[in-house]
């Protein structure tokens, strides 16, 4: 089992940046993938990005490339989102996930392939 603890978000204004955190712990070495999704109420579920454990090789959705970061911390079993930029349209509840069977471009933007959630953090963006 991988246990994953997201921090970080908030209430902020267009325009401005957040950052996220997610901690994960337990059967980390298992571990191969780690994603980023965000969901509003009444819609699906959204990727937003995700990196390769081992290599640190990133993907991002369209909406939010050159916006947004993430990066990886090995040695601390930490992966972080830098949000820039952010706009109204980024509000929503952002999940951590965690997937240990992800080896092509496609399953990376598709949520059933991660295998562990956190709780998730809400993001605000004001207009």
């Amino acid at each position: 089992q991988v246990q994953l603890v997201e921090s970080g978000g908030g209430l902020v204004q267009a325009g401005g940046s957040l950052r996220l955190s997610c901690a994960a712990s337990g059967r980390t070495f298992s571990i191969n993938v780690m994603g980023w999704f965000r969901q509003v109420p009444g819609k699906e579920r959204e990727f937003v990005a995700a990196i390769r454990w081992s290599v640190g090789s990133t993907l991002y959705a369209d909406s939010v490339k050159g916006r947004f970061t993430v990066s990886r911390d090995n040695a601390n079993n930490t992966v972080t989102l830098r949000m820039n930029t952010l706009k109204p349209e980024d509000t929503a509840v952002y999940y951590c996930a965690a997937a240990s069977q992800i080896y092509s471009r496609e399953a990376y933007y598709d949520g059933r392939r991660y295998d562990y959630w956190g709780q998730g953090t809400q993001v605000t963006v004001s207009s």
